[in-house]
């Protein structure tokens, strides 16, 4: 009487031997990989570019988060106001275009200039929030977070280098600095601003550890 065949455990099958190796060398060059990127994080950081771009960031942060930035880039939907950044008083809602909804355009208020007085509406041909789909949110941002946020084309308005550059000439942004009486300006002179936020990005848009 013959020997019965042998029967190969699956395990042991010359296709599950490969596939098995093939997972194995794709999980140890992707555990490289990410030790390498770690590496080269870790690196970059020491760099005098990267030191000196996080550097940059630190001004522009504080900018950013007072009152004159933060207060357009809330993180709901209704703007904030004021040196205190409360909600805005008349409750107007960002709405699709970041613009208002129905009858309470964000236009009906805030002229294309600042209108005369203490405390009255500032002006901007452009003024607005960002619109809904892209919020750019400010407040409750860490530097780390909003650094991260800023340089990401799919998060800030789909902004390359060049257009991130462009924007701090916007005269929108500029407005931070012409806010009407009574208000606080933003910490630093807007040329030390703009220095600052030219600096940052052609330095690598290095984003702070924390």
């Amino acid at each position: 009487m013959g020997k019965a065949p042998v029967r190969k455990l699956a395990f042991q099958h010359p296709k599950f031997l490969i596939i098995a190796a093939l997972a194995g060398l794709v999980i140890g060059l992707t555990a490289n990989g990410l030790n390498y990127d770690k590496q080269i994080r870790k690196t970059a950081t020491n760099r005098p570019d990267s030191i000196a771009s996080v550097a940059a960031f630190g001004k522009v942060y504080k900018v950013l988060k007072s009152p004159r930035c933060m207060n357009c880039h809330p993180a709901g939907n209704i703007p904030l106001q004021g040196d205190d950044s409360h909600l805005h008083t008349m409750s107007p809602i960002r709405g699709k275009d970041g613009k208002g909804v129905y009858a309470m355009k964000c236009a009906n208020c805030h002229q294309a200039t600042n209108s005369p007085g203490v405390g009255t509406p500032p002006g901007n041909p452009n003024w607005a929030l960002p619109p809904e789909d892209m919020k750019m949110v400010f407040q409750g941002k860490s530097a780390r977070e909003l650094a991260l946020q800023i340089m990401d084309y799919k998060r800030n308005g789909h902004k390359n280098k060049a257009q991130l550059i462009a924007h701090a000439r916007d005269t929108l942004v500029k407005a931070g600095w012409n806010m009407g009486d009574g208000r606080k300006p933003p910490p630093i002179a807007y040329k030390e601003f703009v220095a600052a936020w030219d600096e940052w990005i052609n330095k690598g848009g290095y984003a702070p550890g924390k």
